[in-house]
């Protein structure tokens, strides 16, 4: 698995890039309205309606934190010794709030599509970083694994 590290870091980092760019939803209102939002899109459009303080916290555990991991994953991987102890134990605990943004984005979907006010679809941006995020998750763990784990599963 360690020899597919690389390739698992490059597709979680394009399904990121891609993730935060294209639309999540699609989101028809009243027959009249539609709007497919991205993820840098609706933090923009939070920021500019004066919600500020909702905009951090969305970039935050959206944008900087998902990159910072990914980032750090990077270095770990391709570092002398590759473990995990380059990896802050500080930071791992965010890797909690990974599926963060997926579910609030299925949340939003089902309220949509239950209130009769409005449909809403999932596009692809939300897969791109849905698979993101469970590939980083899959990298995360690839270099958590001691060396000597993968030595002997290869005997």
């Amino acid at each position: 698995m360690r020899s597919l590290l690389p390739l698992i870091l490059f597709a979680a980092s394009v399904g990121f890039a891609l993730g935060i760019v294209l639309p999540l939803i699609h989101v028809d209102r009243l027959y009249f309205f539609s709007d497919e939002p991205s993820l840098i899109g609706m933090i923009a459009a939070l920021w500019r309606g004066g919600d500020w303080p909702l905009a951090i916290v969305v970039a935050l555990f959206s944008v900087v934190f998902p990159a910072m991991k990914l980032g750090l994953l990077h270095n770990a991987a391709y570092a002398q010794a590759g473990n995990a102890a380059s990896i802050p134990s500080w930071f791992r605990a965010l890797s909690n709030w990974s599926m963060l943004d997926v579910i609030l984005v299925a949340l939003v979907i089902f309220a949509a599509k239950t209130s009769g006010l409005a449909t809403a679809f999932t596009k692809p941006g939300l897969w791109f970083f849905a698979a993101s995020v469970v590939l980083t998750a899959t990298a995360s763990a690839v270099i958590k694994r001691k060396p000597q784990d993968s030595e002997q599963t290869a005997h």
